[in-house]
């Protein structure tokens, strides 16, 4: 008879035996299939991380100009970046904010006391102040429309402080006039959004440009119209994927800044706390394939192998009627294999229905619950999606045949060793 067909006979006939097996089988194709899903779902929440969180690398170089940090943004090492070029600037047609403590006295006199008076706006040029320290950290918040985006290049807008606009009744929409620093150009700013500062006003006496309120955020290009001469940008922040990328980005600065001269600061705090729990998630859920791959091997060869010495009777009968020990070998593979493919597919529907609950459960508790991440206001890490994938049923499929092959070949050598006389001999 031939030995597949033989194999299939014998699982019909050892019904509860069988069933046994393919519970163990559905067990360890489970908890292998949980791993691969489970890698592949910290996979994805760490690129996400990446993307989102980053790293900031912080460049500070006295004379350093937007359109350089333009050309290092433009790198491919570089998410996002952003410039901040301050600049003083006057009102026209609308109040800035005044100390309301009393002023010393015989002090800021003279020129510097009239210029402090005639610029009592602090402007900010920047790219995206999304990027700005206090407004990704959540400290200052958009009250009313939006902030400074890439988009605004080439536009004249304004975010303003909500004490200035409450001061002048201005709202998103309105458009408020600016003097330049030398008093020649009078530019014209569409507010687009309010924001709060959560700084309170100093108690001692404060030159009105130094006020928190008198803070503005414009593009760097109105900042430029504003300034006088060639505007310096006190520094820029880069976002990056990485720690690893950090030292490329160092290179590209040297080449274009030259090499010494700058500040290069690297803040991967925000990184290391979200990024390193995930990672850790990751080589768990390797460590769990090995194991249970290394266990499931050893638990089928001993089933295996007590299984063979159970039916000692029946292998003496089969070689004693000419079979070739390894077809029985063979028998003993096709029975193992045939259980392992209904249990891949058991285990695939179960990760299908719990495998989701069971990877939020882990990766929540390792990561945290999903975070406004810092330098991006608004951006969150998406909670960790775990899904079914055929690369990975492939890979539970082919692991699950190799161990049933591991562990019936192992214990069949002792089929290869026997002889009909002596089983008979020995069962009788």
């Amino acid at each position: 008879m031939n030995f597949v067909k033989r194999a299939g006979m014998s699982l019909g006939a050892r019904k509860s035996k069988t069933a046994a097996l393919l519970a163990i089988f559905v067990v360890i194709c489970t908890l292998l299939l949980a791993g691969f899903l489970l890698q592949a779902a910290a996979a994805r929440l760490e690129a996400d991380a990446q993307r989102v969180i980053g790293v900031d690398v912080t460049v500070r170089k006295k004379g350093l100009t937007s359109a350089l940090v333009d050309r290092l943004g433009a790198s491919d090492l570089v998410h996002r970046y952003n410039p901040e070029l301050p600049v003083r600037a006057g009102a026209r047609g609308f109040t800035p904010l005044t100390s309301h403590a009393p002023k010393p006295g015989g002090t800021g006199a003279g020129k510097r006391k009239r210029g402090a008076e005639k610029d009592p706006l602090s402007v900010n040029g920047v790219r995206d102040s999304d990027m700005l320290l206090p407004f990704s950290y959540g400290s200052t918040k958009i009250t009313a429309g939006r902030g400074i985006t890439p988009a605004d290049a080439g536009h004249d807008v304004a975010v303003i402080e909500q004490r200035l606009a409450e001061k002048n009744h201005l709202k998103a929409g309105d458009t408020v006039q600016v003097r330049s620093e030398d008093g020649k150009r009078n530019v014209p700013l569409t507010v687009v959004g309010i924001f709060q500062d959560p700084t309170q006003d100093p108690t001692r006496w404060t030159r009105p440009h130094e006020l928190p309120g008198n803070t503005l955020y414009v593009p760097v290009g109105t900042a430029q119209q504003l300034g006088t001469g060639i505007a310096t940008v006190s520094e820029a922040v880069f976002k990056i994927g990485s720690t690893d990328r950090a030292e490329q980005l160092h290179v590209e600065a040297e080449r274009l800044l030259g090499k010494g001269g700058f500040g290069f600061r690297v803040n991967d705090k925000a990184y290391r706390d979200q990024v390193r729990p995930i990672q850790r998630v990751g080589t768990f859920a390797g460590l769990i394939v090995w194991v249970i791959a290394l266990a499931g091997a050893l638990i089928l060869g001993l089933v295996v192998a007590l299984q063979i010495r159970e039916r000692r009777a029946e292998l003496g009968v089969l070689l004693a009627m000419g079979e070739k020990k390894w077809k029985l070998v063979g028998q003993h593979a096709v029975e193992v294999a045939a259980v392992a493919l209904p249990a891949v597919a058991l285990a695939a529907l179960a990760g299908s229905l719990a495998g989701q609950h069971a990877g939020d459960a882990l990766l929540d508790r390792q990561a945290g619950k999903p975070v406004a991440a810092a330098g991006a206001r608004g951006a969150e890490i998406a909670p960790a999606e775990v899904r079914v994938e055929p690369a990975a049923v492939g890979k539970v499929a082919g692991i699950g045949l190799g161990i049933s092959l591991v562990s019936t070949v192992v214990p069949g050598i002792g089929i290869l060793r026997l002889y009909p006389r002596s089983i008979l001999a020995d069962t009788e």
